[in-house]
């Protein structure tokens, strides 16, 4: 190879600006990556437009399976924490400079937590570098960017571990979820540096998902013209036992997180496989933070490690492991200290690279922790009644098993899911909307969701610091996110059948927060209106992206008798007229009462959802009870809610409690029903087309006029967004500041009650999306995008974090409506039950996703010459009798199912 072929080679085809999305096809790989620190070689694939790109940007490590969608420079790094986990696994993060943080791999959140050699010491988990060009300086470095800001002033120094190491000069981070680069730059290093991280994300295949597994890439690349002997560690205390929730005191007074006892590192050779095996011999087995955690590479050669750091004080253990690495790059031993409850272990690789190549080291990390509890025990410690177990944990041993079954797959893994990545970033959307639909999806993997040793698949609401936030899979709040059941389709489902095989109740009542163990699901014992009614749609729209037949008809009781439900007495339609007038507790966490459009659309929706259901079952005379409510009830909205602008409530308080059904009456709303406080009134609302949006996505059509649809999303727009929150007075949490522009829960153009519900000067981003995505689908696309990208300018990586859209706790659930507007912006929609497919009529590449099967659809043609259509299936199978685009339609005669690799053109 040329000097100017080696210049070329694995240069940065992306631009400087944060969103700028990223065209991966002007490169080819020419040689495979293995688990053993083989070299990578990526070339330009040829033509002026790739040349002039490379010639542009420069230098920076990338190549064709590390796509990125955003770039962030050094002065929006400090919030960056992307999960790096399986499904149902917990995580840990990647910070934006290359620092591993919040630890929240052991069933519980663990914000800010950080395991520490001796718990309250200064050391923590870190990778270094070790490089030496022949005849040259030796350097050792963090593999991290400089320290930020905070954290640096505390009564003994900075407060956060590893400050104290040299560490490189600048950094960047680069990401399309769940891919990201840390690009670091010294010019005391020779050699320019990439930490990449990522785990399997393929849609359709939760098991391929959720593992419980970081995989760490050191990319390196001699820019020089000499050899350079280079190596790269990873260091990890052990901290089985040790999940964040457990505190003791140092000298200072200063609390640590404790928990170990008798931890124990042990080598690890199997299968060309080495590492180490992190355990315990004295934390309790059936403490939540009993299990294991493993390091590991495949690298063939040049392999050390140690199982522990030497003992003694005042820095002792660290200055020899510091002069022992950056010395040559490889480990000695060191015998344990039998006082330290958590010795370090550490893994080093070394490499030799010639000038002008790249050679990239890979070291995994694996956990393994069963003692999952329910989130609301009988007894604290929870008690083997208590326990739910792991999905994940079933599946493997313990952590060096996750090693052992998964490495050989990675490379398969990795290509599959850079296939989703890739599909789903080179699409036509916009970067903003690519960008909150794909980060948002690392809420799946956080401590917020997790899927019991049944495989069934619960979520709290968000994440506390330490515990989850509002448990139960929460009906109103899961309502709204559209990710879950786009992508894994049978994690949807299993949420259905939890809803109506095990937390509906004989008289249709469903708990909207389930008790676990699965048998107490009832136990919570009360209802919410719109978490009761979005269930119903929610099982229509799984159903339908399924065909599943079968599995709708075992469910079609309690979804029939949940219907129902809204006519007992005292309820929320008793008179049975279509209109929600009764106590309907919500997701505002109080009860309205008197009929609103909130509520109101979600019983449209699921009365018309219900009727379809019921009609293709052969319940005829249920289905026609749910169609005329539906017909009545929505003329009475249109002719007496809607004011012009806008749909309003109708306060109309009871006569008393007795006149309200108990279990409607959850306890946090007015104390007077007969004189409510809390109520939306007057005020504009944000979300108060949620039923609708909800009927767009699951092709139910429109439950109230269309003209009124889009009149109130234009008053939402007019109302509530404010460019600027300077001057804007909020009486509760505050998620977006001054300086900052949003759409507020609720405006009061006309008049405001004098105490509303709590939350109407908020800020959220799960209803924020809520109403882009009806803007979106209404034609509103401006205003619709810009409502999205206040939100991602908001969460910068400077503010917050671009990973962790917080409500009630972090990575809230509700966030991940922003799936929503790739719907609408695709005008995707997919039945199994008919196999039909949906698209709206515009030119270019789309991605699609059933939760079953994903691909892409590439759309060319006008309206006057005619649609054409190539439709690619990358994963999954998908049965196919039509597909329209825009108002064409396009027979498949004879009807087909498509599988993985398979084509089909149309038009």
């Amino acid at each position: 190879m040329d000097d100017q072929s080696r210049r070329r080679k694995q240069r940065c085809c992306e631009g400087e600006d944060c969103g700028t999305q990223v065209d991966r096809r002007s490169f080819v790989k020419i040689t495979g990556l293995g688990l053993g620190g083989l070299t990578s070689l990526v070339v330009p694939a040829g033509g002026t437009e790739a040349a002039q790109r490379a010639a542009r940007d420069g230098p920076v490590l990338a190549d064709v399976e590390w796509p990125s969608l955003r770039v962030y420079d050094e002065s929006s790094l400090d919030r960056i924490a992307m999960p790096v986990g399986g499904i149902g696994t917990g995580t840990v993060s990647l910070g934006g400079r290359g620092d591993l943080r919040d630890w929240e791999i052991m069933n519980r959140p663990a914000k800010g937590f950080v395991p520490r050699l001796g718990n309250a010491g200064t050391v923590g988990p870190f990778l270094a570098l070790f490089a030496q060009p022949e005849g040259g300086r030796a350097v050792c470095r963090l593999l991290e960017g400089p320290s930020p800001v905070a954290g640096l002033q505390g009564s003994h120094g900075a407060v956060t571990p590893n400050e104290h190491l040299p560490r490189f000069r600048s950094a960047r981070f680069a990401t399309a979820y769940p891919f990201a680069r840390v690009m670091l730059e010294d010019p005391d290093v020779p050699l320019e540096v990439e930490l990449r991280a990522w785990n399997p994300f393929v849609p359709a295949d939760a098991e391929a998902s959720g593992i419980p597994l970081a995989v760490f890439v050191v990319s390196l690349r001699n820019r020089g013209a000499r050899p350079v002997a280079a190596a790269a560690s990873a260091n990890l205390p052990n901290f089985v036992g040790i999940d964040g929730s457990v505190v003791q005191n140092d000298w200072k007074g200063d609390p640590h997180p404790a928990g170990a006892r008798r931890n124990r590192n042990t080598a690890r050779s199997d299968g060309g496989l080495e590492g180490v095996l992190l355990s315990s011999d004295g934390v309790d087995p059936s403490n939540a933070a009993w299990g294991s955690i493993a390091l590991a590479t495949a690298a063939r050669d040049g392999v050390t490690r140690r199982l522990a750091w030497s003992g003694g004080r005042w820095g002792t253990a660290l200055l020899d492991f510091w002069d022992d690495f950056s010395a040559d790059g490889r480990l000695d031993p060191r015998a344990p200290t039998p006082s330290i409850d958590s010795p370090m272990a550490s893994l080093a690789v070394a490499v030799e690279i010639p000038p002008g190549e790249t050679r990239e080291i890979t070291l995994l990390l694996a956990w393994h922790f069963p003692n999952r509890y329910a989130w609301q025990p009988r007894s604290e410690p929870p008690g083997p009644d208590d326990r739910v177990g792991n999905h994940y944990a079933t599946r493997y041993r313990d952590a060096w098993d996750v090693i052992e079954r998964e490495a050989p797959r990675l490379d398969d893994l990795r290509r599959r899911t850079t296939r989703f990545v890739r599909a789903f970033t080179d699409s036509a959307l916009p970067p903003a909307v690519k960008e909150a639909a794909l980060f948002n999806l690392s809420t799946l993997r956080t401590q917020t969701c997790f899927r019991t040793a049944d495989g069934r698949f619960y979520g709290f609401e968000g994440s506390n610091t330490r515990s989850g936030c509002c448990w139960g899979s929460c009906t109103h709040v899961w309502n709204y996110e559209q990710a879950t059941a786009f992508l894994f389709g049978p994690l949807a489902w299993s949420m259905r059948e939890v809803e109506y095989g095990h937390a509906t109740d004989a008289a249709g009542l469903m708990s909207f927060r389930v008790h676990l163990p699965i048998e107490r699901a009832q136990e919570f014992g009360k209802a919410a209106a719109d978490g009761q009614m979005g269930c119903v749609m929610k099982a229509y729209r799984d159903w339908q992206l399924s065909g599943d037949d079968a599995a709708l008809t075992a469910l079609w009781p309690a979804i029939r008798r949940s219907v129902e439900f809204c006519w007992i007495a005292g309820g929320w339609d008793a008179d049975k007229d279509g209109v929600m007038e009764g106590a309907q507790h919500n997701t505002m966490d109080v009860e309205y009462y008197g009929p609103n459009p909130q509520m109101g659309l979600w019983y449209l929706g699921a009365l018309r959802a219900a009727g379809r259901m019921a009609r293709h079952l052969g319940d005829a005379p249920f289905a026609d009870t749910c169609d005329q409510l539906c017909q009545r009830g929505s003329q009475w909205l249109d002719a007496h809610l809607f004011n012009g602008e806008y749909y309003e409530h109708q306060v109309r308080p009871p006569s008393g409690p007795e006149a309200v059904a108990p279990s409607l009456l959850v306890g946090m709303g007015a104390d007077d029903v007969t004189n409510p406080d809390y109520q939306l009134g007057r005020g504009c609302l944000v979300d108060q087309l949620v039923g609708q949006y909800m009927a767009h996505i699951a092709g139910l059509g429109y439950l109230v006029r269309p003209g009124h649809v889009k009149t109130t999303l234009a008053s939402i727009w007019k109302y509530n967004r404010r460019a600027d929150l300077q001057g804007h007075f909020n009486p509760m949490r505050a998620f977006a500041l001054a300086g900052e522009a949003a759409l507020l829960m609720a405006s009061y153009p006309h008049e405001r009650p004098d105490n509303p519900f709590p939350y109407f000067g908020e800020v959220m981003t799960g209803f924020e999306y809520t109403a882009a995505a009806g803007m979106l689908y209404e034609g509103m696309t401006t205003e619709g995008l810009q409502v999205i990208a206040d939100i991602r300018a908001r969460y910068d990586g400077r503010r917050r974090n671009p990973f962790d859209e917080a409500e009630c706790g972090h990575h809230y659930a509700r966030a991940m409506a922003s799936w929503a507007a790739v719907l609408a912006l695709t005008g995707f929609r997919y039945s199994g039950v008919t196999r039909e497919m949906d698209f709206a009529a515009a030119p270019g590449r789309h991605f699609w996703s059933t939760g079953y099967a994903w691909g892409t659809c590439t759309i060319v043609g006008d309206q006057q010459k005619g649609w054409r259509a190539t439709l690619d299936v990358i994963e999954g199978r998908v049965r196919l009798a039509g597909l329209t685009l825009g108002r064409t339609r396009v027979a498949v005669t004879p009807e087909r199912e498509l599988t993985a690799g398979e084509t089909l053109a149309l038009g």
